[in-house]
C-alpha cells in the first residue's frame, strides 16, 4: 500500500519539475552566458543550438530587402496610460536594465493579440562612437536601443510557455539617437543607480509606454526572426520603428556607466557595457515596411514631408525663373516695335519734290 500512497506526491514532483518557470526572454538564459569573453556571443550557439541557426535577429536593414506592403496595419496600444499611482518594478538582470510590465497591457494590430512582459535596453560603452543598437540601418549604429517584449496571450498562458512556440513573440524595437534631453526615458534612468548592480530590484511609479515611442510610430519594418539574447528562439515578430528617439549625451553616458553585470560583492566587477549582438545573416529573407520608400535615396534622417518640399520648391523656383525669363523677353521685343514706328523715309519725301518740279 506504501507504493501507492506515493505515486500522488511522485506525480506532483514531476509535474512540479516539468512545470516551465515564468520570466521574459531577457532573464531566459539558463546556464551563464556574456558578449565577450569564453561564454560571448562567438560561443552561444554551443549551449544555444538556435543561437547558430536560421532566421537570427538583428539585422541590417538595407534598401535590397526592403519591400513595401500596404496591408500592414498601424499598431493599437491598450491600457498603456498608467498612472503614478502604480507601478513597474525595475531589475538589474545581469545583462541589461529590464522593466517588467503587467499582462493587461495588450498590443494590436498584429496577427494575434499579445499581450505585455517586459522592457529592456541595450547599448555600447563612453570609449565606442560607433553606438550600441542591435538593428542597424543601411549600416548605420544607433546609440542604443529599446525592446518592448510581448508574448502571444490568444494562443499560450505566458510567455515561458510562447517563448519556443510558432508565432509565440512579438518584440517593438525603438531606436535611439543622441539630441535633447528626454523626461520620458528619464523616467527609468533617474533610477539607474538604485539597481547598480545584478540582482538589485526597485519599484518605480508607473507612466504611459507610449510615451517612449517615436513620432508616427505606423512607420515601421517588420519581420520574423529570433530573440537577440540565448536561447536565441526564432520565434519573435520584429517590428523597428522607422523614426527615433533622442536622449542627451548626459542621459546616454549614465546608461553606459551606471551598472554591473556582477553582484554588489562580486571580487571582480564587470561593468555592464556593449550589451549588443552584432547584426546577423539575413537568409534571403524580405524586411516588410508600411511606408513608401523613395527611390535613388538613402537613410539620412529625411521624413518624406521633408523630401516633398525641397521637390517643390525647386519646381516652384523653375516656375519664377522661367515667368521672368519670358516678361523681359517680351518687353524687349516691344520696345524693338515702338522705336520703328518714329522712322522718317527721306527717299519718298526727295521724289514728291522732284515730281511737282
Amino acid at each position: 500500500m506504501r507504493p501507492r500512497s506515493l505515486r500522488p506526491a511522485a506525480a506532483l514532483l514531476l509535474l512540479l519539475t516539468l512545470e516551465p518557470q515564468p520570466s521574459g526572454t531577457a532573464s531566459l538564459n539558463g546556464s551563464k552566458w556574456t558578449y565577450i569573453g569564453p561564454h560571448g556571443e562567438k560561443s552561444w550557439s554551443k549551449e544555444y543550438p538556435s543561437c547558430g541557426g536560421l532566421l537570427q535577429s538583428p539585422i541590417d536593414l538595407h534598401s535590397d530587402i526592403l519591400q513595401y506592403n500596404a496591408s500592414l496595419r498601424p499598431l493599437r496600444f491598450q491600457d498603456y496610460n498608467m498612472s503614478a499611482s502604480e507601478s513597474f518594478l525595475l531589475t538589474n538582470d545581469g545583462h541589461s536594465v529590464r522593466l517588467n510590465l503587467p499582462q493587461s497591457l495588450h498590443l494590436h494590430g498584429l496577427p494575434f493579440r499579445y499581450s505585455a512582459v517586459q522592457l529592456h535596453l541595450h547599448w555600447g560603452s563612453p570609449s565606442d562612437p560607433r553606438g550600441g543598437s542591435e538593428h542597424t540601418v543601411s549600416g548605420k549604429h544607433f546609440a542604443a536601443e529599446l525592446h518592448i517584449v510581448y508574448y502571444n496571450s490568444e494562443l499560450y498562458p505566458n510567455a515561458s510557455v510562447a517563448i519556443d512556440k510558432p508565432e509565440g513573440l512579438a518584440v517593438l524595437a525603438v531606436l535611439i539617437e543622441m539630441g535633447p534631453f528626454n523626461p520620458h526615458f528619464d523616467k527609468i534612468f533617474s533610477h539607474l543607480q538604485e539597481v547598480k548592480y545584478e540582482g538589485q530590484n526597485k519599484s518605480i511609479p508607473g507612466f504611459s509606454l507610449e510615451e517612449l515611442l517615436p513620432e508616427r510610430p505606423h512607420e515601421f519594418y517588420r519581420y520574423h526572426g529570433s530573440l537577440t539574447t540565448p536561447p536565441c528562439h526564432p520565434t519573435v515578430l520584429w517590428t523597428v520603428f522607422r523614426n527615433t528617439v533622442k536622449i542627451s549625451g548626459d542621459q546616454l553616458l549614465n546608461l553606459e556607466t551606471a551598472l554591473y553585470c556582477t553582484g554588489r560583492d562580486d571580487p571582480a566587477p564587470q561593468e555592464m557595457v556593449n550589451n549588443f549582438r552584432r547584426v546577423q545573416k539575413f537568409d534571403e529573407r524580405l524586411v516588410y515596411v508600411s511606408f513608401q520608400q523613395v527611390p535613388g535615396l538613402t537613410y539620412a534622417g529625411l521624413s518624406l514631408g521633408v523630401i516633398l518640399s525641397v521637390v517643390l520648391a525647386g519646381a516652384l523656383g523653375i516656375c519664377v525663373v522661367l515667368a521672368v525669363s519670358i516678361w523681359l523677353f517680351r518687353r524687349k521685343k516691344s520696345k524693338k516695335g515702338d522705336s520703328g514706328k518714329g522712322v522718317i523715309y527721306k527717299p519718298a519725301i526727295k521724289k514728291e519734290t522732284e515730281d511737282h518740279a
